[in-house]
Parts: structure tokens; sequence; C-alpha cells
């Protein structure tokens, strides 16, 4: 079950620069964060040359049934894995929001706080063929600029335009992590080293 998010962790404010920055948008459970993750979002913000790339947890995804991790726990573990990139950050604006997350919601938001910014939603192949089932999906378009990971030998048919961006191909899943933690398996090089000592000492996705 969902713990309760407390205003003191999650900060929701977006900081008001005059200039325009270039954002990438990264959304999910990341639960847990893993290399694919990292490596995607590295990827496209070196070949896009965009200022940053930003992790945003879901609360509530829309489109999952599984349990969740607490929303502290997969936040802590987002701040260990980009800690030591200073071109990735974590924003809990959809946890401190509460309820369901919508990415629609979340980019009225940065637009209304930060406008002069250009945003690039960041999705996966799977992420990509399904867009158009997402909440009020033209009207993300308009928002932001739809990023997709190419995945070679995989058919994407996406229903809106789309930057494609290659990276290296990486059969990870969260699903496939948490999996193995439960069958007491390694997932040594799944996740980056303090992610793992995180999951070992808190016993997490053992049962």
């Amino acid at each position: 079950m969902q713990q309760a998010v407390t205003k003191v962790m999650f900060k929701p404010e977006i900081e008001s620069q005059k200039k325009g920055r270039q954002i990438g948008i990264m959304g999910g459970t990341f639960n847990p964060v893993h290399l694919a993750h990292l490596v995607a979002a590295e990827q496209v913000r070196t070949k896009m040359r965009l200022d940053e790339v930003w992790f945003i947890p879901d609360n509530i995804p829309p489109h999952k049934e599984a349990p969740l991790t607490s929303a502290e726990d997969r936040a802590k573990m987002l701040d260990l894995a980009v800690k030591d990139n200073p071109f990735l950050k974590v924003k809990l604006l959809e946890l401190y929001r509460g309820g369901v997350s919508y990415t629609i919601d979340t980019l009225r938001y940065l637009k209304e706080k930060a406008p002069q910014n250009t945003y690039y939603l960041i999705m996966g192949s799977d992420q990509v063929n399904s867009f158009h089932k997402w909440k009020e999906p033209e009207e993300i378009a308009k928002l932001c600029q739809l990023v997709g990971i190419r995945r070679p030998g995989y058919e994407q048919k996406p229903e809106f335009p789309m930057i494609w961006v290659d990276a290296p191909d990486i059969s990870l899943s969260s699903t496939k992590i948490r999996q193995a933690v439960k069958l007491g398996m390694s997932v040594r090089y799944l996740v980056p080293d303090a992610v793992l000592r995180y999951i070992e000492e808190k016993g997490l996705y053992r049962d």
C-alpha cells in the first residue's frame, strides 16, 4: 500500500529562470530505478544536447496494478542513482501532488511555473506504441516534444510526431529485478551499486 508522503520531504517548486532551458522528462514508477533508465536518459541528454533530464516518479500510476514500494524508498533510490551525474535530477512533483499521476497534469504545472523551458518527454518503445491511450495525448504533444528510444527489432507505430534517439538495447525491467531479488538472485550490475545497497539494507522486494 502506498505510504503517506510528507510535505517536508517533497518540494514541488520549480526554479524560475529567465533563460529557457532544454529539459528532458522521464516518468515512471522506478520501482526500482535500473541501469536501462540511466543509459536512456544519458543517451538522450547528450545526443540532443539537453541541459538536464528530470526523473519524475509516479505517485499512483494509471496503467499499473502492481503494489508499489513506498514513495520515500523509490525517491531515495532515484537520488542515489543520479547523485554522481549533475545533469540528471529527481523532481518529486507527482509524489507531492498525490493521487493518480497523469503526465498532462505535470506538464501543465511545468509550463505554468517555467514556460520559458522546452520540455522533451522521453519514452521507451512500449510507451511509444501505447501513448495514444494516455490521458489527453494531443495536449501532451502540444506542451512538449515527444522523444522515443529506438529499439532494434521492435515494431514501433507512433500516432504522433516523434523524435527518435538510438540507445544501447538493454533488456531490463523493474519487474524482472524485483522478481530476481525475491528469488535470491543477484541483481548486481543491473542497478547502481548504491541502489543495490539500499535494497539490501531495507530488505526491499523480498516478499
